[in-house]
């Protein structure tokens, strides 16, 4: 794309608020084409005993996010990012946004992060007869009943981050259907919240809380319109004021959603995973599951279609920890090196450990974990005196342990018999080549692609969905991916090695049976 069709505002954008960081992608005509990314580093705070983050911080993130991206457009094509063709935005899914008559919050944000919302979970999930999970938005919702905080009489809205943003940028108040997925349950026929259910939850806190009806976004499928950029959005991402309002805004979708864009796993019997300060697994399922399993989610694509996500509180951040260990060591000797290059050492280091990890464990446990039986985190690095302590085991632990309770969960699915055809994986740590990948096909034992926008992520995924919201192209998801943005794809797929996997299930014994270590760290630290 040219200088001129930038100017011309033909380009898209995708906004992912993360974890620990805000991405922006910009993207030509076609989606393939990455024309310049900006980002903006951020965390989440552990206040009152419950994670957030200040709206006043996402304000602040998304201005800075979109300064670093304008400044690299102007950098290389000379322009100014004046106007855009489309806009989506993406977020963390879950937690709890709720807002008054005022629109005005009512209690800080409580994010995903948060399983302090056990009884009503409980409760919920027996009330539906369908597993509703500790982060999902109507767990918070009705633990606050549970527990008569006073806010709960004057709810007026409640919405997810994605949807908070999309409200900013456009007054609209609705939701992409995958992420609405993660606040309740979804009727697979309709697109739209199971009503039976919505009337279940109504007569049982009837008087307590308005409607769920009045509460909740408005469900939106890919593709659909979702509103357009105002003035006052344009200004709440620009702070210079340059950018233009106008702009196509594309429904407002999860982290999950947007990594099953980013990797063409929309499809049936296609999978992704992502890994990040979280960790999870989307399966596309062809038929319905046999039971309720409370280490599986029921969420849906971006079209709608029905999925089964393992999801992992627990990510990337304590090995990212780790890495930072070494990479203050090396500065300390005098021969510096940058978080990157610390991370392809270290990886690259990892290859040459023993199959099992040499005996070692490690639990990156710094949040509760509901799959692994745990309320609050502890990260834990265990080992026995037999055990083999060096450098290359001590990663490759590390990085087994990034995908141990992720495998504990899969363990479920494969009891089902979901059938996989492929399996997709996208987020940072996989930018050192032919590493983590290789463990996670270990972890599953199975093939797994990454592509080559796999270190963008969701970011880029959302991008895409903007571009299918403005084509009109008269497709559907799952075809406009395969015809118009896959067709040229390039993906590099690792098999399972023989002696990985061995290694990994030998691993994975271990850390099942050592959980009841990190439950006693839980009880006792």
């Amino acid at each position: 794309m040219s200088a001129e069709d930038i100017a011309a505002g033909r380009a898209t954008l995708g906004i992912e608020l993360g974890s620990t960081r805000i991405k922006a992608c910009l993207v030509g005509e076609d989606p393939n084409e990455i024309l310049a990314t900006g980002s903006h580093e951020w965390e989440n705070a552990f206040v009152d005993g419950r994670w957030t983050y200040d709206l006043s911080e996402v304000h602040a993130g998304l201005q800075a996010a979109f300064a670093d991206l304008a400044a690299q457009v102007q950098a290389a094509y000379g322009v100014p990012l004046d106007r855009l063709r489309a806009i989506g935005v993406s977020a963390m899914m879950h937690g709890y946004l709720v807002f008054g008559a005022d629109d005005q919050l009512l209690v800080p944000f409580r994010t995903w992060r948060n399983t302090s919302t056990g009884p009503a979970a409980a409760e919920l999930t027996e009330l539906f007869g369908q597993n509703i999970p500790l982060r999902w938005s109507i767990a918070h919702l009705h633990q606050a009943v549970l527990d008569d905080e006073p806010h709960i009489s004057e709810a007026r809205f409640l919405t997810t981050l994605a949807g908070y943003v999309h409200w900013q940028l456009t007054g609209q108040k609705v939701l992409g259907v995958g992420d609405a997925s993660g606040m309740f349950p979804i009727d697979a026929a309709t697109g739209d919240y199971d009503q039976a259910l919505v009337a279940r939850y109504d007569e049982r806190v009837a008087g307590r809380v308005p409607a769920l009806r009045e509460l909740l976004p408005r469900v939106l499928s890919a593709g659909l319109p979702a509103g357009e950029l105002t003035a006052a959005g344009a200004a709440l991402l620009d702070a210079s004021g340059t950018l233009q309002p106008g702009a196509i805004v594309c429904p407002p979708e999860g982290d999950a959603g947007t990594g099953m864009v980013a990797t063409n796993a929309v499809a049936p019997r296609t999978g992704n995973i992502s890994a990040g300060t979280s960790i999870f697994a989307m399966v596309v399922l062809e038929r319905p599951l046999s039971a309720v399993h409370h280490e599986i989610d029921l969420v849906t694509t971006p079209a709608g279609s029905p999925v089964a996500m393992v999801h992992c509180n627990n990510g990337a951040s304590e090995l990212a920890a780790w890495v930072g260990l070494f990479e203050r060591f090396a500065a300390a000797s005098g021969r510096p090196v940058t978080a990157d290059g610390a991370f392809d050492v270290l990886f690259r280091e990892a290859l040459a450990g023993a199959a099992d990890a040499g005996g070692l464990l490690a639990y990156n446990h710094l949040a509760g974990e509901p799959i692994a039986g745990t309320d609050a985190g502890r990260p834990l690095f265990v080992r026995t005196p037999e055990s083999e302590l060096n450098l290359a085991n001590l990663m490759r632990a590390q990085l087994y342990g990034v995908f141990g309770t992720l495998a504990l969960g899969m363990r479920i699915l494969d009891g089902e018999s979901v059938a996989l055809d492929r399996m997709y994986a996208h987020g940072g740590m996989f930018r050192t080549a032919g590493v983590a990948q290789r463990f996670l096909a270990a972890a599953l034992n199975a093939p797994v692609a990454v592509g080559e926008t796999a270190s963008e992520g969701g970011a880029w995924g959302i991008a895409v969905l903007a571009t299918f919201a403005a084509a009109s192209s008269g497709l559907g998801l799952a075809a406009y991916l395969d015809e118009r943005v896959f067709t040229d794809a390039k993906t590099e797929i690792a098999a399972p090695d023989p002696a990985d996997a061995a290694g990994f299930a030998a691993y994975l014994d271990r850390y099942h049976a050592g959980l009841a270590v990190e439950r006693a760290a839980v009880a006792h630290l």
